[in-house]
């Protein structure tokens, strides 16, 4: 069955994004199926109103991805979920609307239990002065906006994605340095989802700094896996 697109509109320089964008979120929603042949050149270029060098370069960018791949005689095929990259940032944001939000974060949580505790110990031994300074200036911001009477959702959703992100920048451990940009593009909705009754988890969060800032690892690993619980962030255990 041949899915219906819209006519893409925008700068040449963006417009094989725009047409991955479009193609992507109907291969995650399940419009386009798991091993399907996606439709050809020439339908999807009518149904884009776009050029074949622009969908080609679309294809790619999803090859590189991990959600299609093009076949000599046979065509473009949706790959099998276990091939996609879900740990790819752009692939994340086109995600966006298209997951249930619980399960999302649910899933999101697990990921940050089985690495987060230990960037925090290893930023607690490696973090240099200057990032120490850094994390200790975005920490006073994290209090100050906990502290108001209105609560600002927008800036704590920055601020806090900054902490978490300095963390990792701080491990001295360049394989955590990508998880920290994942987890920054990953955090916003979270911590939207998290915080959204208010709830800033700030004595959690000043353990985790207090933690590095005295050089304790395995304080400051205990501090993020205590952190880390379902209950903390408005999250139940998934059966």
């Amino acid at each position: 069955m041949v899915s219906p697109f819209n006519y893409i509109s925008g700068s040449k320089r963006s417009l094989h994004v725009q047409v991955a964008r479009e193609i992507a979120r109907s291969i995650l929603s399940g419009d386009l199926q798991q091993g399907s042949i996606i439709p050809g050149e020439m339908a999807l270029c009518e149904q884009f109103g776009i050029s074949r060098t622009a969908l080609r370069e679309a294809v790619k960018l999803l090859t590189s991805k991990g959600l299609l791949e093009s076949r000599p005689k046979i065509g473009t095929r949706v790959v099998d979920r276990v091939y996609w990259n879900f740990l790819d940032s752009q692939l994340i944001e086109w995600m966006d609307g298209l997951a249930d939000v619980d399960h999302f974060c649910f899933q999101f949580l697990g990921l940050r239990r089985a690495i987060e505790p230990e960037a925090c110990a290893l930023a607690a031994r490696y973090a240099s002065v200057e990032q120490r300074i850094e994390l200790s200036e975005v920490f006073q911001q994290m209090v100050e906006i906990s502290e108001q009477e209105v609560f600002d959702h927008a800036r704590w959703t920055e601020v806090d994605t900054h902490f978490h992100s300095l963390i990792f920048n701080a491990t001295g451990n360049d394989f955590y340095l990508p998880f920290g940009n994942i987890l920054t593009t990953m955090f916003v909705n979270f911590i939207v989802h998290s915080s959204e009754e208010g709830s800033t988890c700030i004595n959690e969060h000043r353990q985790i700094y207090e933690s590095i800032m005295a050089g304790n690892s395995e304080k400051a690993r205990q501090a993020s896996a205590n952190h880390l619980q379902e209950a903390k962030h408005r999250l139940s255990v998934e059966s």
